[in-house]
């Protein structure tokens, strides 16, 4: 069992069909036994994601609404939600300018640089960070995580 940290540009393939969505969708067995964390922004980012694939049908909307009912249903339940509080987003400031991250994309790393900390702090495997992201996962790399892209699976 591994505990896996999605970002929003991986978190979308498990609701529409992409290169990697298999690979997702393997993570997401319940009999894997893994724990997947998300910040809890994600959840709007893939919203939007989802939505305009099917208003520039490349998803159909019958598709695009499934995956919604499903995203709300496992946001808290099947996906543990990091918080965005006021010193995470100081801690994302900060990594938006070490590493030249876009905005939601230093408070996504920001969310799991917290998350992995209070694992490791109750002596919890360190979390994998997974994006579809080069210049993101980069970024990971750099503040220590292992890292995953399902666009490689």
């Amino acid at each position: 069992m591994a505990a896996y940290f999605f970002d929003s540009s991986a978190l979308v393939k498990r609701y529409a069909v992409e290169t990697g969505t298999v690979w997702m969708l393997g993570l997401f067995r319940r009999a894997a036994g893994h724990r997947l964390y998300v910040a809890r922004i994600t959840g709007v980012e893939v919203t939007a994601a989802l939505t305009r694939k099917a208003r520039g049908h490349k998803l159909a909307p019958d598709v695009a609404a499934r995956a919604l009912v499903r995203l709300r249903r496992e946001l808290g339940r099947r996906l543990r939600l990091a918080e965005i509080r006021p010193a995470l987003l100081t801690d994302a400031m900060t990594l938006a300018e070490k590493h030249g991250l876009r905005g939601y994309d230093a408070v996504q790393l920001a969310s799991a640089v917290e998350a992995n900390n209070e694992r490791v702090r109750v002596g919890l495997a360190p979390l994998v960070f997974v994006a579809a992201d080069s210049d993101l996962l980069a970024a990971a790399v750099a503040e220590g995580f292992m890292t995953e892209n399902p666009n490689n699976h």
